[in-house]
């Protein structure tokens, strides 16, 4: 399924503003809500001149987020064929979870060591803005903002590579997520994320990181159940 069979409303949350076009990092999001509620299905071809179009910007700026996008793996792209929407398959899946276990659990501990109240603040207006789109049963939101949570997580961490390598799994992860559960209320995330924060506000790392093993685990086991 392409872009041009879609054109009717494919991305309705997209909200232009008179005289001013949107940048890359204004239609990065909403670009990939739109992928996460599958109004660009998986699977789907999409070409730069169609996204343009859409969004009423140039080929150059929809580059930029389809190479941000290329990068998390959430995208294909390949010399001279049009962006096509990654399907991650079971083998895949686990490997990613795996990846991101081994990985949060050094996260969390290092998140316990250095938040600020202020990071602490921070991950609670993320968890409240998820819940508030789970409440809504705004799809694609809701998982983008649980996926934030954890990369927000690994920016407290302050561990450059960790983080670099989470941004790669981490949106992956929220692709496979919108393939299985059909309503955002099925991925009530915000609870977990929530008692995870309180361990890393009071800086309890075996806590944390018992928490933070057992939400992946509930993922992976709700994700892998389907295949």
């Amino acid at each position: 399924m392409n872009v041009h069979a879609q054109q009717r409303d494919p991305l309705p949350c997209l909200r232009r503003v008179p005289g001013k076009r949107p940048s890359a990092d204004e239609i990065y999001p909403q670009l990939f809500d739109a992928i996460l509620e599958q109004r660009i299905a998986p699977a789907s071809r999409f070409t730069e001149e169609s996204l343009g179009e859409l969004f009423g910007v140039s080929r150059s700026v929809i580059r930029r987020v389809l190479a941000k996008l290329s990068q998390q793996h959430v995208i294909i792209l390949r010399p001279n064929q049009r962006a096509q929407v990654a399907a991650p398959d079971a083998q895949q899946t686990r490997q990613i979870l795996e990846a991101r276990r081994m990985t949060e659990m050094t996260v969390v501990q290092l998140a316990c060591a250095q938040a600020t109240a202020a990071q602490v603040r921070q991950l609670r207006e993320l968890i409240a803005r998820e819940r508030d789109c789970i409440e809504r049963d705004q799809r694609g939101p809701a998982i983008r903002l649980s996926g934030e949570f954890h990369l927000q997580l690994a920016a407290i961490a302050g561990n450059g590579p960790l983080v670099q390598f989470l941004n790669r799994l981490v949106p992956l992860t929220s692709l496979v997520i919108a393939h299985y559960e059909t309503t955002a209320c099925t991925y009530c995330t915000w609870q977990q994320h929530k008692v995870i924060v309180e361990a890393v506000e009071q800086r309890d790392g075996t806590a944390a990181v018992a928490l933070m093993t057992q939400h992946l685990d509930h993922l992976e086991s709700k994700l892998l159940m389907h295949h």
